[in-house]
Parts: C-alpha cells; sequence; structure tokens
C-alpha cells in the first residue's frame, strides 16, 4: 500500500482539481472505491476525474440507476464508469451490474467491502467532512467545511506511481 495523497480539500473546485490531477495517473483497467458520508464530495471527485479523462458529462450521482457509462471524448480514450453501491449488498451484486472493468475507468461510490474477486489492484480515496458538518443542499457547494481527502494506492500496478502535484 502506497499513499498517493493526504491533505485538505478547501473547496469543490479544489476537490474536482483533484479528481483532474487522479485522472492524469488513471488508464483503462483502474478501480477507485470512494468512501465518505453524504456530501463529502464523492460525486465532485468523480467530476473532476471525468473532466481530467475528458469523457462526456455532465457527471452526475448515479443513486437511482446504479451505473453510468460516460463514453470518452478523445479518440483511445477510457471510458469512466460511475458506480453508486449504496444499495448494493455485496462483490457478487457490484460484479452482476457487468461492468466493463478491464476497459474503462472504474469509480465505485460506496464500494468499501466489495471487491473481494473484483480486482488485485485498486485506489481506496477516503474524504472525511468535519465532524457535525452539515449535508449542504448544493453538492457543489462545500460551505466553509473544508474536506480531508487520503488517496492509498493498493496492489501491483500502483508500484512506482506518483501522483502529480
Amino acid at each position: 500500500m502506497a499513499r498517493l495523497f493526504e491533505g485538505g480539500v478547501a473547496d469543490s473546485g479544489a476537490m474536482e482539481a483533484l479528481g483532474e490531477r487522479l485522472a492524469g495517473v488513471l488508464r483503462r483497467g483502474d478501480l477507485l472505491v470512494l468512501t465518505g458520508p453524504l456530501g463529502a464530495g464523492k460525486t465532485t471527485l468523480t467530476r473532476g476525474i471525468g473532466r481530467g479523462l475528458g469523457v462526456r458529462g455532465p457527471v452526475a450521482s448515479p443513486t437511482f440507476v446504479l451505473a453510468r457509462t460516460h463514453p470518452s471524448l478523445r479518440p483511445d480514450g477510457p471510458p469512466l464508469v460511475h458506480v453508486d453501491a449504496y444499495r448494493l449488498g455485496s462483490a457478487a451484486e457490484l460484479d452482476d451490474l457487468d461492468i466493463d472493468f478491464e476497459g474503462s475507468v472504474v469509480v465505485v461510490e460506496w464500494g468499501a467491502g466489495m471487491l473481494d474477486g473484483i480486482a488485485d489492484s485498486w485506489l481506496d480515496v477516503r474524504i472525511e467532512r468535519p465532524v457535525g458538518g452539515e449535508v449542504e443542499q448544493d453538492p457543489d457547494d462545500f460551505g466553509d467545511e473544508p474536506r480531508r481527502v487520503v488517496v492509498e494506492a493498493h496492489g501491483p500496478r500502483w508500484a512506482g506511481v506518483a501522483l502529480d502535484a
């Protein structure tokens, strides 16, 4: 396990910028698991990843459809598959979504503990909101509550990979 990033994120613009930085090291077959409370900024980070990958948007929460695929607008660019696993109970249910893990960049919100047999390498992204912080009505507005983000790399795919500053 290697830590690619750890630090504070001041607002939604900075969260999207972090997503764009992450996109700079992503390629087909990469899996990211996002963990954090409601309103922490998981979808905002994914929106930045989508912008960095150059996919067709808008990138919005897939809560009611479970998964959305955003095709790349770049020649030979990977599509972004954005999954909301909140209502899924197991890795088997995630696997049942028939996601192209090998040919896409896959971001799974609420996916902690659902990787059994799915991947040997992934990025674990934990987003923390201040204790007692309120969930914003506008998901693009962090208000005055900066987030703390930790990105940890697991598996052989990430050996020697660094997140550009």
